[in-house]
């Protein structure tokens, strides 16, 4: 008669997987809980003291590290030896194992555990219990997942679990024990704060495949660091189709743009720069000043808010075709307004929620590079005017803004901010020069009486000289170019006001 040992802190869909495996005949052997669960549910199944000898141990620390379980998943079928070691102790072959780990990630998600609470929830007994079914997968079921119950059943029952879907299994089952150490690791790691260690691992859940990634020749998929992290990870979608590789990538853009002003803010995103964006006392205001910023790039884009999204800003967002748009909230009011274009995707994106895992990471052949994220943002005390002429206060606010922007758009970045918009935008330039040119362009007479934030130093006075024929009376930048003085001398010569930062906001 086959074995099954069941083992799981998730119970959902347990009862019914159970009676299947009892109707194709197996023994169950459970342990604590799942045992209860099974009992509570009338299904018949033995504690797993019974394989073993011996009670449960040390507060449920020690009950399936015993050979009667390990020597049980990991004895061979092909080898006769394995067998008959089995036999000479009085041991049965186990046929099938279904474990899921204690809820580690949960808890320490909670925010209020403590790290003793932390601590009891690592599991023990069954990782080594799913590493040994999954190495031993040739004679041994694994599934930790109860989206594979009614999978491994029916295979069963038609006798087509074969190698390939053992393997595949017993793939998962790696992951699964692999991506628990990596949050316990990381959880371990953020407690004593001694910044990159020498090995680290990265872990995600698969929140959807995509149809295709950046091109449709491209295969993709997207994951999330773990429930309750927040951002487009966890947005709940109010319309639309699936959103795709650039949706995801430019609605986050986005959202972590507007989610940096204190004001109402609408963005206007076109891959991953900003073509719009303005801030002011009402949200479709704000929407209706960042669509007047660059009305022929902002065709086909992806509109953020950082307020919940009302009926007057949708009525704005839906006159022109937008792709996606992105909120904390969606009102009521404003849902039968936005289904006026039902393929447009529309999500409510919670607030990020930093985790074990928050890092900024950028894959490169071979290997990845991690950073934290530049969280940065406007400080008036980090500032120093090297100017005769002070910025006044009204440059003072714009300054602010443009600063706040210009983190947000690809290097080389240039951002002219007036009356709360975004006027110009020039980013990814090769020369700063050219970043200038461009968002001067964009500007057009709208450069008269402008700001001017440059994400890193002007290596010569040549590109600050252009803004101020085009007609910008004060400029944000971290400074630290061997031709500061000359830079200076420009802005002096001007009579505009600079400001330095000492910090640059490169963004490649």
């Amino acid at each position: 008669m086959p074995t099954a040992i069941l083992s799981v802190s998730d119970k959902t869909r347990l009862a019914p997987f159970a009676r299947g495996l009892r109707r194709l005949g197996y023994d169950l052997f459970a342990t604590g809980s799942t045992l209860q669960a099974l009992l509570d549910a009338v299904i018949e199944a033995q504690p797993v003291s019974d394989l073993t000898g011996f009670p449960e141990m040390m507060d449920g620390r020690v009950k399936t590290l015993h050979p009667g379980v390990h020597a049980g998943i990991l004895a061979r079928r092909d080898r006769p030896e394995h067998l008959e070691a089995l036999a000479e102790h009085g041991l049965r072959e186990i046929d099938l194992v279904c474990v899921n780990l204690y809820p580690f990630v949960d808890t320490v998600l909670r925010g209020d555990a403590t790290f003793s609470e932390a601590v009891e929830q690592i599991d023990i007994g069954g990782p080594a219990m799913i590493r040994a079914a999954a190495k031993n997968h040739a004679s041994v079921v694994v599934v930790v997942r109860p989206q594979r119950y009614s999978e491994v059943l029916g295979a069963l029952n038609e006798g087509t679990l074969d190698l390939d879907t053992r393997k595949r299994l017993a793939a998962e089952a790696f992951a699964h024990t692999s991506a628990y150490d990596a949050w316990v690791a990381a959880y371990m790691r953020k407690q004593d704060g001694n910044g990159f260690p020498a090995e680290i691992t990265l872990t995600g859940l698969l929140a959807e495949p995509l149809k295709y990634g950046e091109n449709d020749h491209q295969k993709a998929a997207f994951y999330r660091l773990g429930f309750g992290s927040g951002g487009v990870a966890e947005a709940q979608q109010v319309q639309g189709g699936a959103p795709g590789f650039n949706n995801i990538q430019d609605a986050s853009a986005a959202m972590t743009l507007v989610m940096d002003y204190h004001q109402p803010a609408a963005a206007i995103i076109k891959h991953m720069n900003p073509c719009g964006l303005a801030v002011a006392d009402d949200l479709s205001v704000a929407y209706r000043m960042a669509y007047e910023c660059d009305r022929v790039s902002a065709f086909g884009g992806i509109v953020a808010v950082n307020r919940p999204l009302d009926r007057a800003t949708a009525e704005q967002i839906v006159q022109i075709v937008t792709h996606v748009v992105v909120a904390p909230d969606v009102l009521d009011e404003a849902k039968d307004t936005l289904a006026r274009r039902k393929n447009m995707i529309v999500l409510a994106v919670p607030q990020p929620n930093p985790t074990y895992f928050d890092y900024e990471v950028r894959s490169v052949p071979g290997g990845f590079l991690v950073q934290d994220w530049d969280r940065a943002t406007f400080d008036r005390a980090i500032c120093t005017t090297v100017t005769r002429r002070e910025p006044s206060a009204a440059e003072w606010a714009q300054l602010g803004n443009a600063w706040t922007a210009v983190k947000h758009v690809k290097s080389n970045a240039i951002v002219l901010f007036k009356d709360g918009a975004a006027v110009g935008v020039g980013a990814g330039q090769m020369s700063r020069v050219e970043a200038v040119q461009m968002a001067v362009m964009r500007a057009g007479e709208r450069s008269e009486g402008a700001v001017l934030a440059s994400d890193a130093f002007f290596p010569f006075p040549d590109g600050l000289e252009l803004a101020v024929a085009a007609g910008v009376t004060a400029v944000i930048q971290p400074g630290g170019s061997m031709r500061d003085a000359d830079v200076i001398a420009a802005a002096d010569n001007a009579g505009i006001a600079m400001v330095t930062t000492g910090r640059r906001h490169f963004k490649h």
